[in-house]
């Protein structure tokens, strides 16, 4: 497949898809996940490719909104259903459904959409999807304590590409290798040549090394899952609510999230946590063993009974005197005591192993000082076996919980993926739900039939809507009084057919839908065209009466273009010449009466009656009546008065007008 044979695929696009393993399993299956996790591709961005690759798929130009009120009615329906998502990914993923002319497509879409509607929305469900968001890809990752190393050229290439975040060298000899291991905590190589020499440090010779991330760098895989630690928990806490069948474990994924701190370092694990403080906390442990061995020498010295009074020996002694023979002389077994105190301390603080004792030991051991002065290289010897150790063992946890998360990492992207799918349906349901919908029969031939349709785009709460019914097939002129409900009638038409096509459920209690190749609605024109703008308006007809073959037609009072008179004998011949075609149409007019008249064929003509006044308000029957030429409200008006008049005689000659 070429990419660029996609809609909305350009050269740039294409070249950014092939960073997938497999882009056209990708595309073909229209994962806005998959594709969205493509630098510089957005979840609107990826919908839209998706969207073009469906289109593909069925063989679809496109095109069915074909009018600017068409496409307004679509963003409309879309809206609707995307205001009842969650996540951002569902409201973008809503968009690759869209109105067709395809059976195939119309069809699939409504498989997918049946399924949805068995789905039962709940406020913990949605709050629990609050939480999740497509997963991340961390950036920015370093590992500094290892590097990988080859002598090969291409190795080295190939290294580099497979681990950016850890240093590559390039080594000759054995020789370099040790030096490199005076540099690194761990150097891993890439060349089986090397393979049971005898190196020093902590070196590893890995010939799959570059298919073995999760050994070479198990921080990448640490980093993933702390990165998107919440969104993974929140699309547990998803499955849980609907009930889901997980891709995995989810107490054992729940371990394993345990495992893992927020930085992606190793959390949970008591050795690891008292190492780290040892290294943490040395110095400040040392100062303060140190203190307690002075503070009992301290005392030692005030209670003393030597040759110098005690007090004047301490002074003696913080005036800088030499007081090693003293100390070993007069207080040797005190001195003794101070520095057993001191380890014990430092032992103790720091939770010091048995290997570890001898070594903290030693930092108190030495000629009699006061104040004590603890060894500095035992210190650092100390520092630097703690650190190898806190290392050594944080490698091993990281390999052992990295080895765990890689076989998570698959499931985990499921379910993400279920959690955030399971969006774009409870969305569909909740749409399903609120107006009170029912999936349509798409049939080939006829028009349109819609029983008890309520249109959710009026200003008013969908509960106080009065519910239409109405039916057309072939060319209709729609005549109804003002504010009557034509023009919302004409939506309703136009929403239910929309909804129809992108395999969508209807606001109605039935509808029968003739699968119509374009939708074209002309809404209502603000005043009087000039020539100009007349003359493309009757362009516009006149291509799309050529070749109008399935076309839905919806035109709200065409006559406002110019004169009523010429309006008239225009409509007329447009509807002439659509009766030829295939076509189904409902123009709503005020002047059906005057249009039938000029017209040289049978023009159908329904009306929204009026069933008269009520304290000055309208009462209407909102259904369209078949063949009726719909009174106006002027004569409702004239009729009301002669009605109530002592003396009608002038209304009554008014009304005859009529």
């Amino acid at each position: 497949m070429e990419l660029e044979s996609i809609p909305g695929v350009g050269e740039k696009t294409a070249r950014a898809l092939a960073e997938l393993d497999d882009p056209e399993a990708v595309i073909e299956a229209g994962d806005v996940l998959a594709l969205s996790s493509v630098s510089g591709i957005s979840e609107g961005r990826a919908a839209r490719i998706a969207r073009g690759a469906i289109q593909r798929r069925h063989d679809d130009p496109g095109g069915f909104v074909s009018t600017d009120r068409a496409k307004s009615i679509y963003a409309d329906a879309l809206s609707l259903v995307q205001a009842r998502a969650v996540t951002t990914y569902a409201t973008k993923r809503l968009q690759t459904f869209y109105p067709s002319a395809k059976r195939s497509r119309i069809e699939a879409a409504q498989a997918t959409v049946s399924e949805a509607m068995d789905r039962e929305p709940t406020p913990a469900i949605r709050e629990a999807l609050g939480g999740v968001e497509p997963l991340a890809t961390p950036t920015g990752l370093r590992i500094r304590d290892r590097c990988l190393a080859t002598r090969d050229g291409e190795s080295y290439a190939a290294a580099q590409s497979a681990y950016p975040e850890i240093s590559v060298e390039t080594i000759e000899d054995a020789r370099d290798i040790n030096e490199l291991a005076r540099s690194y905590s761990t150097v891993i190589v890439l060349d089986e040549a090397f393979a049971g020499l005898d190196l020093t440090g902590d070196v590893r010779v890995e010939p799959d090394a570059l298919s073995q991330p999760e050994l070479v760098a198990p921080e990448r895989l640490l980093t993933f899952f702390a990165t998107n630690r919440d969104r993974i928990e929140a699309a547990i806490a998803v499955h849980e609510a609907a009930d889901l069948d997980p891709a995995c474990d989810l107490d054992a994924l729940r371990s394993a999230l345990s495992g893992v701190d927020a930085d992606g370092t190793i959390a949970g694990d008591d050795e690891l946590d008292r190492l780290s403080v040892a290294v943490d906390d040395l110095d400040a442990a040392v100062s303060t063993a140190t203190s307690v061995a002075d503070d009992h020498l301290r005392t030692a010295i005030r209670e003393r009974d030597v040759t110098i009074e005690g007090q004047d020996f301490l002074s003696l002694v913080e005036q800088g005197a030499r007081v090693d023979s003293l100390l070993s002389r007069e207080l040797a077994d005190e001195y003794d005591t101070a520095l057993e105190k001191a380890r014990e301390h430092l032992i103790d603080s720091l939770q010091l192993c048995d290997a570890e004792t001898e070594l903290a030991a030693a930092i108190f051991d030495g000629e009699p000082t006061f104040p004590v002065e603890p060894r500095s290289d035992a210190t650092s010897r100390l520092r630097t076996e703690l650190t190898a150790a806190r290392d050594r063992h944080a490698a091993r946890l990281k390999a052992e919980l990295a080895a765990d998360l890689a076989a998570l990492r698959e499931p985990v992207e499921t379910l993400v993926r279920d959690a955030l799918e399971l969006d774009v349906e409870l969305a569909i349901a909740s749409f399903a739900r609120d107006f009170e919908c029912t999936l349509p029969t798409i049939v080939e031939d006829g028009g349109f039939t819609i029983e008890g349709g309520r249109s959710p785009l009026l200003d008013v709460s969908f509960e106080a809507v009065e519910p239409v019914s109405y039916s057309v097939s072939g060319v209709t002129l729609l005549s109804g009084v003002n504010s009557g409900g034509k023009t919302s009638t004409l939506d309703l038409v136009g929403l239910i057919v929309v909804l129809a096509h992108m395999g969508f459920p209807v606001p109605a209690d039935r509808a029968e839908i003739r699968r119509f190749s374009e939708l074209h609605y002309y809404g209502k024109s603000q005043g009087t065209l000039d020539a100009g703008a007349f003359e493309a308006t009757l362009r516009d007809f006149a291509e799309l009466v050529d070749g109008a073959t399935g076309r839905l037609v919806l035109v709200d009072e065409l006559e406002s273009i110019t004169e009523p008179g010429a309006s008239a004998k225009i409509i007329a011949g447009i509807l002439e010449a659509l009766t030829e075609t295939e076509t189904t149409g409902v123009f709503v007019s005020h002047l059906a009466g005057e249009i039938r008249d000029a017209a040289s064929v049978p023009i159908a003509v329904d009306g929204i009656r009026a069933t008269g006044l009520e304290d000055g308000e309208l009462q209407v029957d909102r259904s369209p009546r078949k063949d009726h030429l719909a009174r106006s409200t002027p004569e409702l008006i004239v009729e009301k008065l002669s009605d109530e008049a002592a003396d009608s005689e002038f209304y009554d000659r008014l009304l005859a007008k009529f």
